[in-house]
């Protein structure tokens, strides 16, 4: 991210006027406005309500678990922070009510803004996986995150012997998340958005890759491409298989791959067949 320095949580703080500190191994902001930077109120966190795709306390839990924000405008923020509780940046994203991407507002990065409102001079910023954070032995401080959307919810555990599943998009990860909840659910962030560096840190533990489907199994291919280049890394050696899913590939119909699937769009579109026949 663009802040002199640091990408830690205090430093960030201090460019949006949050003041956060570390008390009794929990991160805690002293100000108001970090209502704004924790916040179910986002039309991507309504729309998953008003769609029926999760239940409101599973959109609460899904808010504290990927610490999702909401700009003034409604945006959500996805915050990409890494497993040393660095911000890296984060993805402003706007949703319709129908819970689809909005077409007409192009998501942007936090950086961008800052950037721009300071006149700073534009330097390239570093990304990790969404979610990434889940992996630190520095939990968050749900207790105050708790009093701020007044909801109660029981802290996470860290990934420990869980699989840890990566997708797409950061709302499939969000979705999935409460879905199955026995895998930890990262997201690269794009189709291209599967570096190797940013492997390092999972380096240990079982992962499985859930790329979206199209009609010419592009995506699969890119994906299983680059889980062979990660085991070829130095980094990797002594950590399990990366195993990509199929399953997309061998059950999505003609039609599902025509308008390329992940595979939460995969599991929600098989539930509700399945309600419609019972």
């Amino acid at each position: 991210m663009l802040l002199p320095n640091s990408h830690s949580f205090r430093s960030i703080g201090a460019e949006l006027g949050i003041h956060i500190e570390c008390f009794d191994g929990s991160l805690v902001a002293w100000y108001q406005k970090w209502r704004q930077a924790l916040s179910p109120h986002s039309t991507f966190c309504q729309a998953l309500v008003a769609n029926k795709i999760l239940t409101e306390p599973q959109m609460l839990r899904a808010v504290l678990r990927y610490r999702l924000g909401c700009s003034h405008s409604g945006a959500v923020i996805f915050w990409q922070i890494n497993h040393q509780e660095e911000i890296y940046d984060g993805k402003m994203m706007y949703y319709c009510s129908d819970c689809h991407r909005d077409k007409n507002h192009h998501p942007n990065w936090v950086s961008s803004i800052i950037t721009h409102r300071h006149s700073w001079k534009k330097a390239s910023t570093r990304h990790c996986f969404f979610g990434l954070h889940q992996l630190s032995k520095c939990p968050f401080g749900y207790t105050d995150a708790v009093k701020i959307i007044d909801e109660k919810y029981e802290p996470l555990k860290v990934a420990g012997e869980r699989a840890i599943a990566i997708v797409e998009a950061e709302k499939t990860a969000v979705i999935m998340s409460e879905i199955y909840p026995q895998y930890l659910w990262l997201a690269a962030g794009g189709l291209g958005e599967v570096q190797a560096e940013k492997f390092r840190p999972l380096r240990g533990h079982k992962l499985v890759l859930f790329p979206d489907t199209d009609p010419q199994g592009i995506a699969f291919k890119r994906w299983n491409d680059a889980a062979a280049l990660v085991q070829q890394q130095l980094f990797w050696e002594d950590s399990p298989p990366i195993y990509v899913s199929d399953i997309l590939e061998q059950k999505s119909s003609e039609d599902q791959k025509a308008r390329k699937i992940d595979i939460a769009d995969f599991y929600l579109e098989n539930l509700r067949v399945t309600s419609q026949k019972s």
